[in-house]
C-alpha cells in the first residue's frame, strides 16, 4: 500500500480504548509466532521471496487441518506466487473474498534503529518492516481462520483469503493476475481488503472506524523538456531546467475542482453530527446545493480534506542534466495524480498538458511497470460501491462492542491498494481493518515501522467476531 489508507481525523470527540483483546493464551502465541514469521521473511522486490512467505502460511494451514485440495500456490515466476485458501462453508450464501499482500517496500538496516528484518519487541510496539504494512493484518486472517478450523466453525458460505505479491511495486501484481488468469479461484460476491480503513487513534483514544468504501486512481505522468544544451560557461535563456521548473510551478498553483461521490458526501454528513464548532459547519457547508465556497476553502487548509476533496497532481522525481560543466539536454518530472472516481488518467493527462500551456513541455503517461507511451487509458475509475448492509450492519455491532461510541465512517482512500483491481473486475470492495495506528505514528514505508502490541492483538480478535459476524447471517 501506498501509505495506509485510512484516514486520520482531526476530531473532537474522542473515545476511550476499551480492555485489552480477548483472546485466549493459545491464540495470542500462535497470532505472536505468524507475525514473526512473515516479518522475519524477506518478501521485498528487490532480493525477497514471496513464494517463500506463501509457501510457510500454506505449511500453517496444512498443520491446522485444511485439506491440500482447499489450497492453492500459483504465479507467474518462482519469487511471486501466490497463495489462495478456501474455507470451505454450507453455501448458504456466496463467498466472500479476503485480499492482503505478502510484499513490503525497500527497507535499509542503515536507516533502521532495529533490523527491519528482524521481529523486535520493545516499549509495548513490535518493530519491523510490514508491522503496520501489512503483515499484521496477513497474520490476523491466518490465525483467525485457523482458530475456526480448530474450532470446528461452519460459515454459511466459503471465506477465502488470497495473499499475494506485489502490491507495494514490481512487475506481478497477484490480485491482477489471479483476476486474469484464474478468477474462479477468487470469485466473491464482496471483498474485504485490510489494506485500508482501521482504527483511528488520537494520543491513543479513538476517534473513529473508517471503512474505505472507494479509493482514487493512482496515475504517474513523465513531463519533459528537451533542448541542443550546450557549454555551460554560455548560458541560454531556454535552459531546459528552468523551462520545466516553471511549467512545474504552474502545476503548483492550479487546484483541481472540487467534487463529492457518495462515499465522501456520507463521510462528511456523519463528520459534521461529530466535529464542533466552525469545522462543523463547513463540513455542513460543503453538502449544501451549491457547495459554499468558503468552505471549501477553509477545509481545504487540511491536507487530507484537500485530498479528499478533489483529484490531486503532485510533482515526485526530477532528472536533469548529463554533465556538471553542460547545459542540460533534456529535463524530466515525473507527476503522481491521485483522481477521484470518474475520471480517467487520460482526461487527467490533457487537464495537465492544459495547465501547463507549453508545446514544449510533452505529458506522457507512466504505466504500472514503467513502461512510457503517449497516451493513457480512457477507462474511468470505478464509481464506488454500495455501503452494503450485510458489511455494515455485522461492523457496527462488533465496534459498539469492542470500542464503544466511536462512529463508523464510511472513506475515501486517498492513497492505493489492490482494491483498484477488485473493483475494477466487479467485485465490491470494502477496506475494514482491526489495528489502531495514531495519527502522529504512522510509520508504513518509512524508518522504524511499528504497531502497538495491544493494537495487534485486539486486530486479531475483531476480525475473529467479524468473520462469524458476516458469515452467521440470515
Amino acid at each position: 500500500m501506498h501509505l495506509r489508507a485510512a484516514f486520520f481525523f482531526a476530531s473532537f470527540l474522542l473515545f476511550p480504548l476499551t480492555s485489552p483483546a480477548q483472546i485466549d493464551d493459545a491464540t495470542k502465541q500462535l497470532s505472536h509466532d505468524i507475525f514473526k514469521q512473515l516479518i522475519e521473511i524477506n518478501t521485498t522486490d528487490s532480493v525477497g521471496n514471496v513464494t517463500t512467505a506463501s509457501d510457510a502460511m500454506a505449511l500453517r494451514f496444512r498443520d491446522a487441518g485444511f485439506r491440500e485440495s482447499d489450497m492453492q500456490i500459483l504465479g507467474p515466476n518462482d519469487r511471486k506466487k501466490n497463495l489462495v485458501l478456501r474455507y470451505h462453508g454450507t453455501g448458504k450464501h456466496k463467498p466472500i473474498l479476503l485480499i492482503g499482500h505478502l510484499d513490503v517496500v525497500e527497507a535499509h538496516r542503515e536507516d533502521w534503529t532495529t533490523d527491519p528484518f528482524q521481529f523486535v519487541e520493545k516499549d509495548g510496539y513490535f518493530y519491523g518492516r510490514g508491522t503496520q504494512d501489512m503483515k499484521s493484518d496477513d497474520a490476523i486472517w491466518v490465525t483467525d481462520l485457523i482458530r475456526l478450523k480448530k474450532e470446528g466453525y461452519q460459515p454459511d458460505r466459503d471465506i477465502i483469503l488470497a495473499l499475494t505479491a506485489d502490491e507495494e511495486g514490481g512487475k506481478s501484481n497477484g490480485i491482477d493476475w489471479l483476476i486474469k488468469n484464474h478468477r474462479d479461484l477468487i470469485d466473491a460476491e464482496f471483498v474485504l481488503n485490510s489494506d485500508g480503513g482501521g482504527v483511528n487513534t488520537n494520543h491513543g483514544k479513538v476517534e473513529n472506524i473508517s471503512v474505505d468504501a472507494t479509493e482514487k486512481l493512482y496515475a504517474d505522468y513523465q513531463l519533459t523538456v528537451t533542448n541542443p544544451g550546450g557549454h555551460s560557461s554560455i548560458p541560454v535563456p531556454d535552459n531546459a531546467i528552468y523551462h520545466l521548473a516553471d511549467a512545474l510551478a504552474r502545476l503548483e498553483r492550479y487546484e483541481f475542482p472540487f467534487e463529492l461521490n457518495n462515499v465522501t458526501r456520507a463521510y462528511y454528513e456523519r463528520m459534521s453530527t461529530v466535529e464542533t464548532g466552525q469545522r462543523a459547519a463547513d463540513m455542513k457547508g460543503i453538502l449544501k446545493t451549491p457547495p459554499d465556497p468558503a468552505a471549501i476553502t477553509r477545509l481545504s487548509q487540511d491536507p487530507i480534506d484537500h485530498s479528499t476533496l478533489r483529484t490531486t497532481c503532485v510533482a515526485t522525481r526530477l532528472d536533469a542534466g548529463h554533465a556538471n560543466n553542460a547545459l542540460p539536454q533534456r529535463a524530466q518530472a515525473n507527476v503522481n495524480c491521485r483522481i477521484i472516481p470518474g475520471h480517467s488518467a487520460e482526461e487527467i493527462r490533457q487537464t495537465l498538458i492544459n495547465v501547463l500551456a507549453d508545446p514544449k513541455v510533452t505529458v506522457r503517461y507512466v504505466g504500472a511497470i514503467g513502461e512510457v507511451t503517449d497516451n493513457a487509458s480512457n477507462r474511468e475509475s470505478y464509481p464506488p460501491p454500495p455501503l452494503r448492509a450485510d458489511v455494515f450492519g455485522p461492523l457496527g455491532k462488533i465496534v459498539q462492542t469492542m470500542w464503544p461510541g466511536a462512529p463508523v465512517i464510511p472513506s475515501m482512500a486517498t492513497g492505493a491498494s489492490d482494491g483498484v483491481y477488485t473493483n475494477a473486475a466487479g467485485l465490491p470492495t470494502y477496506g475494514i481493518a482491526g489495528i489502531a495506528i495514531d495519527r502522529d505514528d504512522v510509520r508504513a514505508h518509512g524508518k522504524d515501522e511499528r504497531l502497538g502490541v495491544d493494537s495487534y492483538y485486539k486486530g486479531v480478535d475483531f476480525y475473529y467476531r467479524y468473520l462469524k459476524a458476516i458469515t452467521s447471517q440470515p
